[in-house]
């Protein structure tokens, strides 16, 4: 093998785990909490450009003009690029992720990467313009000789290490309850909100992840090739790194790896091959259809990659004694109702409104909700009642009125903290999370969790794995109560529609609630299955738990719920219980004749 053929070979090697880094890093964003990073190469290239300037020497007015030249020791220009990036990631992530929903948030970060591009190039005295940094010195540069076949072996051997680094901290976070937090997010973010997780944490967290493995990357990767310029970091690699990961299989570090070594290094590799033909720059053009061509294949033939991100399955009776554990946990709704008594309010709306562009879709609502009762709410379909729900639980911000649990103000409260104080919610429609089986879905309310924090999932599975198997314990008690034993290890998604109503419910219990918030529990279930809700409701009512319920079927309002509001076009036209409402007219031409 010629000297050449080696570097060839050896600078494959980097750039396998150069992108490797990068596909995990774009993973944790992506693949596992939703965050369509586009612009994932901004990170990489201040990485890149920090360890550059770290580890050069002083300008002094040479041909290059950039700023610091600090001359830094290995490794600190690799932990500088790391930095870099994750800094950077900080105002970014504060501006994008706070202020703009999911699809503005992807669109915002292609443009910013392109006008970051324009900015670099065009600001030369900043890191030489377009012309971009050249000389950039190997680490290790005076120590050992640079030029040799030994000391490439040793750059692979660091990229390794840092490579393996990289994926045993992703492998903790994925496979975590961390990790089951971020997946939820992913699938439905109200959902995840209304069980108390901080999306804007969450997401700052793995943007800001993100960004550090991305620097790291680019840091390797100057260090290796010398130089860095902004045609080499343009918008389309941030492609790349995305059609690695639906190639390889979004979820899943080895399917990021595995997309690694497919597209960005052996696809784009094996194009070198193909002999020049057609007019000038046709075979790299013909090189970005290809990408786009695959793509779009695996979408539509292979959505879910090569390596699909693996089913949780949990042992029939972990350790031996989840089921016995399960016995010694509170019962949902065992919380304590604070200081409200059965004759005090435990959640109060006072003259709530909530406007939609004009539209009052909820205008000047009062009511109490009382801890040991269910309150029923019902009315014709369009008068308010699941945007009352929305707004009591904090999805929806009130434009109007205030908001009190247990004689404190929440009214500005966002739905992550309501739901911390005991305030949770069902949803009108089916919200399960899709992609996580019946038995995560219940385990990612469990509140408290040590596992369910960064560092908690980075310090390992000895750290959570006890309080773990109790959380399992007690969801499969749920799961044994509502029949649903069998399907602990489904897809939530693939579930009927009545199931997924039961996986919600049973989801809000794990919570241990205070006040519980129902909107149509019963729609969607088989009939043979709603007597079971009822009694359940029946026993958490027992319990002291507060219960607010929008029902349309009025032989479940009237056994369970007392007193019973009405409301129309936004308003409460009536309330008391069922047989006193079935004696006003108004309410009866309003709703119940129908």
């Amino acid at each position: 093998m010629t000297a050449s053929e080696l570097y060839y070979l050896f600078t494959l090697a980097v750039y396998a785990g150069v992108d490797g880094m990068a596909c995990i890093g774009l993973n944790l964003q992506f693949g596992v909490a939703g965050l369509v990073n586009f612009g994932f190469i901004i990170f990489q290239a201040a990485g890149a450009y920090a360890a550059a300037v770290l580890s050069m020497p002083p300008a002094n007015g040479g041909f290059q003009q950039y700023v610091l030249g600090l001359q830094l020791p290995f490794p600190l220009p690799w932990l500088g690029g790391a930095a870099a990036g994750g800094l950077l990631a900080v105002p970014i992530g504060l501006i994008v992720l706070r202020r703009l929903r999911t699809d503005y948030q992807a669109i915002s970060l292609l443009v910013l990467s392109v006008i970051a591009n324009l900015v670099i190039t065009n600001a030369r005295p900043f890191l030489n313009g377009a012309a971009g940094l050249s000389l950039v010195p190997p680490p290790l540069t005076g120590l050992v000789d640079t030029a040799t076949v030994g000391y490439q072996w040793l750059y692979i051997v660091l990229t390794a290490f840092c490579l393996a680094i990289v994926l045993i901290a992703a492998n903790r976070i994925v496979y975590s309850p961390y990790g089951r937090t971020l997946r939820a997010m992913r699938e439905r973010e109200p959902a995840a909100a209304a069980l108390g997780k901080n999306l804007v944490r969450l997401k700052m967290e793995m943007f800001v992840l993100g960004g550090v493995i991305a620097g790291l990357s680019g840091a390797i990767l100057v260090g290796f090739i010398g130089v860095w310029a902004p045609a080499t970091w343009l918008y389309p690699e941030t492609i790349v790194l995305f059609a690695a990961l639906i190639v390889g299989g979004r979820g899943n570090n080895l399917g990021a790896l595995l997309g690694a070594l497919l597209v960005p290094v052996g696809f784009e590799e094996a194009t070198r091959f193909i002999p020049e033909f057609g007019p000038p720059g046709f075979i790299p053009a013909m090189q970005w259809v290809a990408i786009g061509l695959l793509i779009i294949g695996f979408l539509w033939f292979r959505p879910r990659g090569l390596l699909p991100e693996p089913r949780r399955v949990f042992a029939e009776d972990p350790a031996g004694g989840g089921a016995a554990r399960a016995e010694e946990t509170p019962r949902p709704g065992a919380r304590g109702i604070g200081s409200a008594g059965p004759s005090t309010p435990l959640l109060r709306a006072d003259r709530v409104a909530r406007r939609f562009e004009g539209l009052r879709a909820v205008d000047d609502v009062s009511l109490d909700v009382f801890p040991g009762r269910i309150t029923g709410l019902i009315g014709p379909n369009g008068a308010g009642k699941s945007t009352l729900l929305a707004v009591l639980a904090g999805t929806l911000p009130v434009s109007a009125g205030r908001i009190l649990m247990d004689g404190q103000e929440v009214t500005r409260l966002p739905a992550y903290r309501r739901a911390r104080r005991g305030l949770v919610r069902t949803f009108q429609l089916s919200s399960e999370f899709a992609q996580l089986t019946v038995l995560e879905n219940l385990l990612v309310a469990a509140p408290a969790h040590p596992g369910d924090s960064l560092l908690g999932a980075l310090r390992g599975t000895p750290y959570w794995w006890a309080d773990e198997l109790r959380l399992v314990g007690r969801a499969r008690e749920l799961l044994a109560r509502f029949r649903m034993s069998a399907a602990e290890s489904e897809y939530a998604g693939n579930l009927s529609g009545g199931q997924k109503r039961l996986v919600e419910i049973m989801r809000a219990l794990m919570l241990m609630p205070r006040v519980l918030l129902l909107d149509e529990p019963m729609a969607g279930v088989h009939p043979s299955i709603v007597g079971e809700i009822a009694s359940f409701l029946e026993t958490l009512r027992e319990n002291g738990l507060a219960i607010l319920m929008v029902e349309h079927e009025l032989s479940m309002v009237e056994r369970l719920c007392d007193p019973v509001i009405v409301m129309a076009q936004g308003q409460v036209i009536g309330r008391g219980s069922m047989s006193a409402l079935r004696r006003q007219r108004t309410i009866v031409e309003a709703y119940l004749a129908g």
